[in-house]
């Protein structure tokens, strides 16, 4: 499969529209993960099983607040991802974590026949080995988003990756990882290259996300031909008990 350029990679539409990058996971959930979408207002969101996302406008107001804090339920935990601006009084900030997101402009892809579909039977060792390496994110219906890749070894899993977020035109390869008993050997390589394989296939274009400290991470991804395009802050929120109503007009949904 030939090489990607930077300017075959999907773009905005026009001039002052939005890239689906720039909002990710609203990009997602109006477009081809638009049925796993829960709504209350302006907000959607994964259901909690599925993944943390959120999907928000850049600067929430009033409203959107309270609907955030209607999804999450009083006490409940939020993942906001494009944020521009701090939380309301009553919110708990979490934590924050600086990200970067890379795109493919230059990987070339490849199927690996080492490599094995995993689906809803594979979620209990999937988890597991979670547990142990720290992707990021991965719940129990994580693996219906998109399509995972393993490698087994004396019937073990010890290495995956997979799909995640879908805005129209990309999908995210996301829950990369590798069993510290055969790091070191080129699997996380392997089966990146194998999941943009299917991605690229469909006539998509990769795209990933990670701690802009886990440096390993990123050179490695640089170094299989992704670039990076922004630096997005993930922070997760506690939602107050209690939340005022916000002010003004009702906004339609």
């Amino acid at each position: 499969m030939a090489r990607r350029s930077a300017a075959a990679a999907p773009t905005a539409a026009g001039p002052g529209t939005p890239h689906p990058l720039d909002n990710p996971a609203l990009s997602s959930l109006t477009g081809p993960h638009a049925h796993f979408a829960e709504r209350q207002g302006r907000i959607l969101r994964y259901p909690v099983d599925v993944t943390p996302w959120t999907a928000h406008p850049d600067v929430p107001d009033a409203q959107d607040w309270a609907d955030l804090a209607a999804l999450a339920g009083p006490g409940g935990t939020i993942s906001l991802n494009t944020l521009q601006g701090e939380p309301p009084q009553g919110w708990e900030i979490l934590h924050r974590i600086a990200g970067v997101q890379l795109v493919d402009v230059s990987v070339v892809p490849a199927p690996d026949p080492e490599a094995v579909r995993l689906g809803p039977a594979d979620v209990p060792e999937m988890l597991d080995l979670v547990a142990r390496t720290r992707p990021g994110p991965f719940l129990p219906r994580t693996v219906e988003l998109g399509t995972y890749l393993g490698i087994r070894r004396g019937g073990a899993l010890v290495a995956m990756a997979g799909e995640r977020l879908h805005p129209p035109g990309w999908t995210e390869i996301s829950g990369v990882c590798t069993d510290e008993s055969v790091r070191g050997q080129g699997l996380a390589s392997r089966l990146v290259r194998a999941v943009a394989y299917g991605i690229r296939e469909r006539g998509e274009t990769p795209f990933l996300h990670t701690s802009a400290a886990n440096t390993v991470a990123i050179r490695l991804y640089e170094s299989l031909g992704f670039q990076l395009r922004a630096h997005p802050e993930f922070l997760s929120a506690l939602a107050p008990a209690t939340l005022p109503p916000a002010e003004g007009t009702p906004r339609a949904a």
